[in-house]
């Protein structure tokens, strides 16, 4: 890992400075995008996990080749901000109407032997609705403004970026705490032995649109916010 303390620096630092250190946290079950501000020990004493082992897995990497094919951390405000439209609200708005059909059909169909899944139906209708206006916010108020404010310096645009960051940092909360609890509903996405192939599909999808959520979550709390409000102060 490079230049990172891990007795220091936030669980979002660490990440963001080095993502190979988002699959150590995730497989300790620790939330590094939006509870990214947190401590190792903080997140660890929470978990109930053993922070020491958890720093020494994070050390390992030190020793091991890093081959991860970006380095956001260095990127451009701007140009971050075309990514993520381009890679994580792409993905998320091909994804989101056919996970709203798929949650809400298996529901129907296996609602009456699996009643969680109707609680999965309307936590993801929920998810569906807030990132589409979440989304629409960001593409149209504050990714512009963050642009604006590297071109120009607007006064204006730097108020913007203060604002919305602290309404858009609540929105990534919900979301994120919704997706969390749709797999702690569902067990980590464990599909039952009478689930169909489209209950299959499904769960699938959903593990898939959570990974992505994280990374989409994580880009946004603990890379491009941080830098965008170090410019807007």
């Amino acid at each position: 890992m490079k230049e990172v303390n891990i007795n220091a620096n936030t669980i979002g630092e660490i990440v963001a400075l080095d993502y190979r250190a988002a699959s150590v946290f995730k497989e300790a079950g620790i939330d590094f995008c939006c509870g990214g501000k947190k401590s190792i020990d903080d997140a660890c004493s929470e978990k109930g996990i053993d922070p020491l082992e958890l720093k020494g897995k994070l050390k390992e990497l030190e020793s091991s080749p890093n081959t991860t094919t970006h380095n956001f951390n260095e990127w451009d405000p701007g140009f971050l901000c075309d990514y993520i439209v381009n890679t994580h609200h792409k993905y998320v708005l091909k994804y989101l109407p056919e996970l709203v059909h798929y949650t809400q059909k298996i529901a129907s169909v296996h609602g009456d032997r699996h009643p969680e899944l109707s609680e999965v139906a309307d936590l993801f209708s929920q998810i569906n609705r807030e990132l589409l206006q979440h989304m629409k916010n960001e593409e149209e108020v504050l990714f512009p403004s963050i642009k604006k404010v590297l071109n120009t310096g607007s006064r204006e645009a730097k108020a913007t970026i203060i604002s919305e960051i602290a309404r858009l940092s609540g929105e990534h909360e919900f979301a994120g705490g919704a997706m969390d609890k749709i797999n702690v509903i569902t067990g980590n996405y464990c599909v039952p032995a009478d689930g169909c192939n489209t209950y299959q599909v499904t769960f699938k999808l959903l593990q898939q649109f959570e990974d992505d959520l994280h990374t989409h979550v994580h880009l946004e709390n603990n890379i491009l916010f941080p830098k965008a409000l170090k410019s807007a102060n």
